[in-house]
């Protein structure tokens, strides 16, 4: 007897399984899915504009490269005197004040926007909280991991999954710290905005001691950058490079797994 329309049982549909799941590779290793394309994207952003920043605030330090504290410049007494910086670290090369200061600005905006746009995104999808906050057994665990950041190693198996403590505690810093310092130190020295809200000027303790807190925040982060920079390069730039273009990262077999191999 023939089956009818009712009877006939339906297809069992196949599992789903997300595009983002981990991808065995040859040699016991592992391709994993690491960072999003909005963190690709607002990464990128930042480094470009960062870089922009640091050169073409030298270029603006640089047409007086004396720092004090207070609301006035005592020529006599600097805090610090800032040293000849080479014209190819410059943007523009050569001393040139006005277009380094639209350069500055522009990119000064593009980084704050993007950042707060990062930052959001970080807040809602709860990355910040549960890949960059750092917990109480990460922070229980802060001697261990600066003894092995002494030591130069740095995990390639599965513990390098998750950032170490000393990384979450330097992203929370330059997040919360830094970055928000370095803005409104800006702001503070900007005319525009002192007619607007000059509060920001008296906290800082007048222009000069805002110029010079701009200047420890800007080497703060060029200190970030170059140890960051180093990082990738020593723990494998091909593969950390392709994880902030592609968002895939590869994971070496523990030395456990690799002998049972």
């Amino acid at each position: 007897m023939d089956q009818t329309v009712d009877e006939i049982p339906a297809e069992v549909p196949a599992p789903v399984t997300s595009s983002h799941e981990d991808r065995p590779l040859p040699g016991g290793r592992t391709d994993t899915f690491r960072h999003p394309v909005w963190v690709r994207i607002g990464h990128w952003i930042n480094a470009t504009a960062v870089i922009v920043l640091l050169m073409s605030g030298a270029n603006i330090l640089l047409a007086h490269p004396h720092l004090y504290w207070g609301l006035k410049s005592t020529f006599a007494e600097p805090w610090l005197d800032i040293p000849t910086i080479p014209d190819w670290l410059l943007l523009p090369q050569g001393r040139d004040l006005a277009t380094a200061r639209r350069w500055h600005f522009f990119f000064a905006w593009l980084f704050v926007i993007n950042g707060l746009v990062w930052l959001a995104f970080a807040f809602l999808t709860r990355r910040f909280q549960t890949r960059l906050w750092p917990t109480t057994t990460d922070l229980k665990g802060f001697w261990p991991s600066v003894k092995k950041h002494a030591r130069l190693h740095f995990p390639k198996d599965g513990e390098a999954r998750a950032y170490n403590v000393i990384q979450k505690l330097t992203y929370a810093a330059m997040v919360l710290v830094v970055l928000p310092m370095m803005l409104i130190t800006g702001l503070s020295m900007s005319p525009g905005f002192n007619a607007i809200g000059g509060v920001l000027l008296e906290l800082m303790g007048g222009r000069q001691s805002a110029r010079t807190l701009h200047f420890i925040s800007a080497n703060l982060i060029l200190l970030f950058l170059l140890v960051h920079v180093g990082l990738v390069i020593w723990t494998g730039l091909a593969n950390n490079m392709r994880a902030m273009i592609t968002g895939w990262f590869v994971i070496e077999p523990s030395k456990e797994e690799a002998d049972r191999e």
